[in-house]
């Protein structure tokens, strides 16, 4: 058999809501028995039963808001699918995985479920029934239900073997993926005491214990005290798990399944039997049993079952050996789990392994004597035992009251070398993107509450691999919170800055599409020696693409601009260089950012910029737009020097009258109605400058050596001219700063290029041009230090778009860069998240599970089904019965429902009625269903609910008639849309 990692985990039993709570019961030697629940039954109505037993806390709890399920298909809901879905979403969250991001994967669901005691309880009055109870009450959608509402399309099956229900559910989850038919299975079992029938058959058997406790092995050992339980667990072949990264909690090397046959009694366990399914397990795992360290056991703590137990493990057991073999049962905590039995003991010897230590078995001071374990070459744990270096093997039995008996073989986890997590590490103050999603704002502010406290618990240290995991786990509903942080210091305050209901920003916004982003590359004058080192010093990605820049250029320079920038230079400034360096740094930042998935919906450069915007635009290739560039540069440094540039905040109507008072002078840049550049001699600049002065116009001289887009560049602009350029028609718009308008299948070859020289910048016309032909939502300035932005905000050409940065400046470091990437996350981007990191940080941290709503409770067995029920009508033949057709829901009488908006619907019968329609199927309250809710993604409205629904609209609008679910199909985006269609309706039948 191969090897199975165990990956994820989540759990919730009797005292332990979670993972961490289960080991810390586990290794203080705690129990989770208590008193009956009055919400379960009255425990004085039933002296045959004990009064105590395992309960777990607030059962009736389910966030159906999360799952749209509606509250009255909730209310239906067996309890055990109710338990199952949150488990799922945790279990796959530990794994390292957005739940989301398996949606239309082959996932495999396995769930061991015991009976099916709910469908008795709702299901005997058949004068109830509805479809809702139909469905809600069969154990054997328990799997289904998660493979519903995470549209995984894997195997999907409920398994009932009784109490070893939930370790042959993972016997059958290795079995898929080792056959291939999926990837990723999440395998387990849940387990709800409704009512007392179990346990009156326990105890007219002689099965249960007086005080509703097992105590396995004990020599008080008197029987089985019943318990709730949920755990899942999510299993990948291991050469999968390792290739992605993902933490290892143990390994499954092994598992077998088989039956009793004909014994003593279909309920009487079988020794013989138990005997093969360890041999089997065995070896089909490829071990002897005397290397097995430990096996929890079944354990329930009734005399014959521990008595036969230990004989099958003694037998197999029992073979010469260093120590004997520790054996121990998770019931003496918990109580018997029954379907969640099997999953209570596998996390149990995971978590083990895992953190190789096994815990101690709870009543084991009063060892049972008879069961001769020394003799056997075994022995009851009384204290916990410390698994020594190297892999450590153990077993977990599972036995089914109906014979079915499963036994799996763990093994611990592969240890990655020290050498190679050594070469792996990256630095500790690297500066990630923390994320955290919720389904609502208040969800957000909960999760961000809860992440600050697990985090702040944390020891101080680097956030970066804490992002990254955060950038994988929490990244897949609408409501968005994102920062950059470099320490956990700094992450917790931020997260609790957020949670502060009185923080503006900390509900999250909700994107309702993807960011339309811009990027702008800005030109010659930005330079600056050791421009982007900051963000060279944290950003692999940037380093990277720098280095194919720098490549690029030296063929053709005979240097390494590279090398020129980081260290200070100040020969930057000089324009062979300046271009260059300036072309490097445009190219690796937008580089950098569409290796993050940023990709652009439109590019503009500004005078030099625009070969870096050509690259990114597929206009030009890297080498032969560097090969242009270098050329470019050194023509110019050719030029004589005298000539300068200088910006005026005002427009050429304004500089009509001095420019042509001063020969030589010309404008060089329009960059916006009142932010024009002037280009000529320095002399002619100086007066221009003084008379501005005077005319309270502000006024800059700019860091430039030549008169740039001016007649003084003819020269640069006949040698560009000449030389032959490979170009194609770019594949992204181009927003030209040469034409003031959009480029669409226009070459940019020599003759575009050597009039970008000397023809002045329409930057103002071609960032309009650009606005009015993406509508940009952010427009991202790629460029050593920030100019462009200035000038956009100062134009007001984007005013709606918001503007960022990655490299704004001297300071600039990878904060910068990471600020922007959360801004697009926030605004609607899924970024591809591994680029921002080191290869050390990319390890999987855990994380604080999602933190579900607790708001919302549903148990009343009565409160969502009628007393009274219309009779159905027969069919009529415009309308003949089909096989899905559901019931009528009791129609309510006509009223107008409470809440927000009733002004408003009562001016709108039709919208009334489809609100009351929409109340009465679904349950919800008459303010939650507003003109915008949809029906899939809000109401969470299925097949049948749609059915009920047209039923429900039908009896209300009568005038309507009969309308077909077909017609009605188009319509059920909204409430709204459903409404505006009946109107219609109403209308075209009274003309």
């Amino acid at each position: 058999m191969g090897d199975i990692a165990v990956v994820g985990i989540d759990c919730a039993f009797p005292g332990a809501a979670g993972v961490q709570a289960y080991w810390d019961l586990l290794m203080r030697g705690g129990d989770g028995i208590g008193p009956v629940p009055a919400q379960r039954w009255e425990a004085g109505d039933f002296p045959a039963v004990s009064g105590s037993g395992g309960f777990i806390d607030d059962a009736d709890v389910f966030d159906s808001d999360f799952f749209s399920v509606t509250p009255r298909e909730a209310a239906a809901m067996d309890p055990h699918h109710r338990l199952l879905l949150p488990c799922a979403w945790r279990a796959l969250e530990d794994s390292g995985r957005a739940p989301g991001d398996l949606a239309g994967t082959e996932t495999g669901v396995f769930v061991g479920v015991m009976g099916g005691e709910w469908g008795r309880l709702t299901m005997s009055d058949l004068a109830r029934v509805t479809p809702l109870l139909g469905a809600g009450s069969s154990a054997g959608m328990a799997a289904n239900r998660i493979s519903y509402h995470f549209n995984f399309t894997g195997p999907s099956l409920a398994v009932d073997t009784a109490c070893s229900s939930s370790l042959v559910a993972v016997h059958l989850a290795a079995g898929s993926l080792l056959t291939g038919e999926c990837d990723t299975a999440l395998a387990g079992g849940v387990n709800i005491v409704l009512s007392p029938s179990l346990g009156m058959v326990y105890d007219q058997l002689g099965l249960a214990a007086s005080d509703g406790r097992c105590k396995p092995f004990s020599a008080d050992a008197d029987g089985i005290g019943r318990s709730d339980g949920v755990g899942l667990v999510v299993l990948r072949r291991l050469e999968d798990a390792r290739a992605d990264g993902q933490r290892i909690y143990a390994v499954l090397r092994g598992s077998a399944v088989n039956q009793d046959g004909r014994s003593n009694g279909v309920i009487a366990p079988n020794r013989w039997s138990q005997q093969r399914v360890l041999d089997s397990a065995y070896r089909r795992a490829g071990v002897s049993p005397d290397q097995v360290a430990f096996v929890e056991a079944h354990g329930t703590g009734t005399v014959l079952g521990d008595a036969i137990e230990c004989a099958a493990l003694g037998a197999v057991h029992g073979v010469p050996r260093e120590t004997p073999c520790a054996i121990g049962s998770v019931k003496g905590n918990l109580g018997h789990t029954e379907g969640a039995a099997g999953i209570a003991g596998l996390i149990k010897t995971v978590l083990a392994l895992h953190h190789r230590i096994v815990p101690a078995s709870l009543f084991a001071d009063r060892e049972n004597p008879r069961l001769r374990l020394a003799e056997r070459g075994m022995r009851l744990l009384k204290s916990p035992m410390r698994l020594p270096r190297g892999e450590s093997l153990a077993g977990v039995s599972s036995f089914g009251m109906g014979g079915t008996n499963a036994h799996a073989v763990l093994g611990s986890a592969p240890r990655i070398p020290l050498a190679a997590r050594a070469r792996t590490g990256g630095a500790r103050d690297a500066v990630g993107v923390f994320t955290i999603s919720g389904d609502t704002p208040e969800a957000l502010r909960r999760n961000l509450a809860a992440q600050a406290e697990a985090v702040a618990r944390r020891p101080r240290g680097g956030a970066a691999a804490l992002c990254r995991s955060s950038n994988r786990i929490k990244t897949g509903l609408p409501h968005r919170f994102a920062v950059p942080v470099r320490d956990t210091d700094e992450l917790v305050a931020a997260l609790r800055r957020a949670a502060d209901p009185r923080d503006a920003a900390g509900g999250g916004g909700r994107p309702w599409g993807r960011p339309v982003v811009a990027f702008l590359f800005t030109g010659q004058g930005s330079e600056f020696p050791g421009m982007t080192a900051g963000l060279h010093r944290d950003s692999p990605a940037y380093r990277r693409h720098l280095a194919e820049a720098d490549e690029a250029l030296a063929a053709h320079l005979g240097t390494s601009v590279r090398e020129l920038i980081l260290s200070g230079d100040e020969r930057v400034h000089r324009p062979e260089f300046a271009q260059p360096a300036l072309f490097a740094v445009g190219c690796a930042l937008a580089r950098t950012l569409t290796s993050l998935g940023i990709t652009p919906a439109a590019v503009l450069g500004h005078s030099l910029g625009e070969y870096a915007a050509a690259v990114t635009a597929g206009a030009l290739s890297l080498d032969e737009a560097a090969r242009l560039v270098v050329r470019r540069g050194a023509l110019m440094g050719e030029l004589p020097a005298g000539g300068g540039m200088l910006a005026a905040a005002t427009g050429p109507e304004g500089l009509a009258d001095l420019l042509a008072a001063e020969p030589g002078t010309v404008l060089a840049a329009l960059n916006g109605p009142a932010d024009t550049v002037v280009s000529g001699p320095l002399e002619a600049l100086e007066r221009i400058g003084r008379a501005l002065a005077g005319r309270g116009v502000r006024v800059k001289r700019l860091p430039v050596s030549h008169a740039f887009h001016s007649p003084l560049m003819a020269p640069a602009a006949a040698g560009l001219r000449t030389e032959p350029v490979r170009c194609e028609a770019p594949a992204v718009p181009v927003a030209s700063t040469r034409h003031g308008r959009m480029l669409r299948h226009e070459l940019m070859d020599a003759g575009y290029w050597a009039d970008q020289i000397e023809e002045p910048v329409l930057m103002d016309a071609a960032l309009g041009a650009l606005v009015a032909d993406v509508a940009p939502t952010h427009l991202i300035e790629i460029g050593p230090r920030g100019t462009l932005l200035q000038i956009a905000a100062r134009g007001g050409r984007a005013a709606a778009a918001e503007l960022l940065h990655p490299a704004p400046g001297a300071g600039a470091t990878g904060r910068e860069l990471a600020a922007t990437v959360a801004a697009l996350y926030r605004g609607g981007l899924d970024p591809l998240w591994e680029e921002l990191y080191e290869p050390g940080h990319r390890v999987v941290e855990a994380l604080s599970p999602y933190v579900f709503s607790s708001a919302q409770r549903h148990w009343d067995r009565q409160a969502f089904v009628h007393t009274a029920r219309p009779q159905p009508q027969p069919p009529s033949p415009s309308h003949p019965a089909g096989p899905v057709a559901a019931p009528p829901v009791a129609v309510a009488p006509l009223a107008a429902p409470a809440g927000p908006g009733t002004g408003a619907q009562a001016d709108d019968p039709v919208l009334l009625a489809v609100v009351q329609a929409v109340t009465e199927v679904g349950g919800y309250p008459p303010e939650r269903v507003v003109r915008e809710a949809r029906f899939h993604e809000d109401l969470g409205f299925d097949s049948v609910m749609i059915m009920q629904l047209k039923n429900q609209v039908e009896a209300r609008l009568p005038r309507v008639g009969e309308v077909s679910v077909q017609e009605m199909l188009p319509a059920l985006r909204s409430v709204g849309s459903l409404a505006a269609f009946l109107d219609d309706m109403l209308l075209a039948r009274s003309a």
